[in-house]
């Protein structure tokens, strides 16, 4: 008789990710995996595969995540110039007052794992392609509308502040508020 699972993948794969996010892929082992999640190493093996399995199944949970809440916040009602803005400030933010000073995982990924791991560095392409074209979306929809500027080319915006979010990110291993305030201010004048 089979037995039945004794946990549920969903929270396990949450906490999963959670783990990989403080510590990285290489510094996690697969102990700390079984005992992070309260499961035996059989069950690992057998719901989610390999070590590395796991950590492209929690990056994929993440950037599900990322991406829908970056949607989210660039295309409600109204001002998509200051949903992009929000968005900047958002993440800045967050790397600002992380406690944990654990930045972004698809960021982290891109340093710890690239570019030998081709798998985790498709997710990393995703993750950034799919950031941009958001935010490249929501300017073009600013443009428009003439918050933006006609001169400006929302793509290549788009492309900057993708590349300036990751550095925000790095940043947030040891935030600094000013210089992270600073910087934003600084990027987000591309904008007016």
């Amino acid at each position: 008789m089979a037995r039945t699972k004794e946990f549920d993948p969903d929270v396990a794969l949450r906490a999963a990710l959670d783990l990989f996010w403080r510590k990285g892929y290489e510094a996690t082992s697969i102990q700390d995996l079984v005992d992070h999640l309260g499961i035996g190493r059989a069950s690992l093996y057998a719901t989610f595969g390999t070590k590395h399995d796991l950590y492209l199944r929690a990056l994929d949970r993440y950037l599900e995540e990322v991406n829908g809440r970056a949607a989210a916040t660039l295309f409600p009602q109204g001002d998509s110039l200051a949903a992009v803005k929000r968005l900047i400030r958002t993440f800045a933010d967050e790397s600002a007052n992380d406690p944990d000073h654990k930045g972004c995982f698809v960021t982290n990924t891109a340093v710890e794992c690239l570019p030998h791991d081709e798998l985790a560095a498709r997710r990393v392409d995703i993750g950034f392609g799919g950031l941009e074209s958001a935010i490249a979306g929501a300017l073009a929809q600013a443009q428009n509308r003439g918050t933006l500027g006609a001169d400006k080319d929302p793509y290549s915006l788009a492309r900057f502040l993708v590349t300036f979010v990751q550095g925000v990110r790095v940043m947030g291993h040891r935030p600094d508020r000013r210089r992270l305030t600073d910087a934003v201010d600084h990027a987000l004048s591309l904008l007016d």
